[in-house]
């Protein structure tokens, strides 16, 4: 499996590179690649399927010069913080495991690195739901998935220092979300590892991670090959870049 360092870079080209590896990786140019990236400035990333307007406060993003991109994976709204949050992205083929023929397990078996970095720095680490893990009971990390062809494509977040106050302006949870989960605001239910007296530096925490999927995965050191760079540049100019994508629904 390859590995592509850490990568900083505007929303659009994160979500371009995750699907040029994707369709890279279909029509069999590489192999199940995993990546570590980090987002500058800081994002916002809403599902497939979402509304924009319904799940985004795009008067406040704008305020806070915050850009919000469209994903090709299914989930909710994401914040991310270009000062206290790395993605991880994994995209592998379904035959790789028999835990990645079904959702659940799937999401599981490619986020355990997770778990692992977690437990490994004395947190009370979890998963919860189908597609979210806890750190002493809150969330701190969630994935999205996508399938094509027998290959998957699922890309998280892992919330190191992430300032929850500008994620609860952006991010609009609505009353109902947080009345089933028995709670009342947003910071009743997120937590960072700063919050829960862990603090490290982006470097600090790429560092943690990559050992984690090191120790999960067997890996080796890569880099994107020019065929994915020239599609995921295609993918930000006719897609990702596009407000027509974006804005859709």
């Amino acid at each position: 499996m390859r590995f592509v360092p850490l990568i900083v870079a505007r929303p659009e080209v994160q979500m371009a590179i995750d699907e040029a590896v994707m369709r890279a990786r279909i029509e069999g140019k590489v192999p199940d690649t995993a990546r570590l990236y980090a987002f500058s400035p800081s994002s916002v990333t809403i599902g497939r399927f979402q509304s924009v307007v319904h799940d985004v406060n795009l008067e406040e993003a704008k305020k806070l010069h915050i850009p919000v991109v469209r994903r090709i994976t299914g989930g909710g709204s994401v914040f991310h913080d270009e000062f206290g949050e790395v993605t991880y992205s994994m995209v592998i083929g379904e035959d790789f495991h028999p835990a990645l023929r079904k959702v659940e397990t799937s999401y599981r078996y490619l986020a355990g690195p997770i778990v692992d970095a977690l437990k490994n720095l004395g947190l009370d680490a979890a998963f919860s739901g189908l597609n979210d893990i806890t750190a002493n009971g809150k969330k701190i990390s969630g994935s999205a998935q996508t399938r094509r062809n027998g290959v998957i494509l699922q890309h998280g977040t892992f919330m190191y220092s992430t300032r929850v106050e500008v994620l609860g302006k952006v991010l609009k949870a609505s009353k109902e979300k947080l009345r089933d989960k028995g709670i009342s605001s947003i910071w009743e239910r997120v937590t960072t590892l700063e919050r829960e007296g862990v603090k490290l530096n982006r470097w600090e925490a790429y560092g943690l991670l990559k050992n984690s999927f090191f120790n999960a995965f067997p890996m080796e050191d890569g880099e994107l090959t020019d065929y994915e760079l020239d599609l995921a540049g295609k993918l930000v100019e006719e897609k990702y870049g596009n407000p027509e994508w974006n804005e859709m629904r």
